[in-house]
């Protein structure tokens, strides 16, 4: 019996002092702060399990070169500030977040996502992570549009990939 009592004790005082740490201000919250430990591992499997419980699994857009062109340009107004575009330097916005936003167009990118776990990203955000949610700023082809371009930046078409180069946003300020 007192075994059990000493688990419970432990367990409550193991609780209590998680709630202290964060209550108090020892958690770091700066973004030049150290991560917590596991704190990556941690965010990566909750956003993962909660998007796999709500995907939308297909796009309802045909993947043509007219919602890729009109997703890239979307990306270029409303994206490419923190995610980058193809061939130009990640920008001081991008620099200054934790954790940092992917790169999309920079090496591996990020990408390999299926569209359904893309569009939900866009439309839905990640809380803490710096990443907005558009469902309320972009409709509903906007959001399918914009994902298609994520979902097949390694074969984008010439149009798309102007589109792109011409966006007007410039990642380096």
């Amino acid at each position: 019996m007192k075994f059990l009592i000493g688990i419970f004790v432990g367990v409550i005082l193991s609780g209590a002092a998680i709630v202290c740490y964060f209550v108090f201000g020892f958690a770091p919250v700066a973004v030049a702060d150290k991560p917590m430990p596991f704190e990556r591992a941690v965010a990566e499997k909750a956003v993962d399990a909660h998007i796999d419980r709500q995907t939308v699994k297909d796009s309802p857009l045909a993947v043509n070169e007219a919602n890729l062109v009109s997703g890239a340009y979307l990306y270029g107004m409303d994206c490419a500030g923190c995610h980058g575009l193809p061939g130009k330097a990640k920008g001081a916005m991008a620099s200054a977040m934790y954790p940092p936003p992917p790169q999309f167009f920079e090496g591996h990118g990020g990408g390999g996502d299926p569209i359904g776990e893309i569009y939900w990203t866009v439309a839905n955000g990640i809380r803490l992570s710096g990443m907005p949610s558009f469902q309320n700023i972009l409709s509903e082809t906007e959001l399918w549009q914009v994902s298609q371009v994520l979902a097949n930046k390694d074969a984008l078409p010439d149009a798309a990939k102007s589109a792109l180069a011409s966006a007007g946003s410039d990642t380096s300020k």
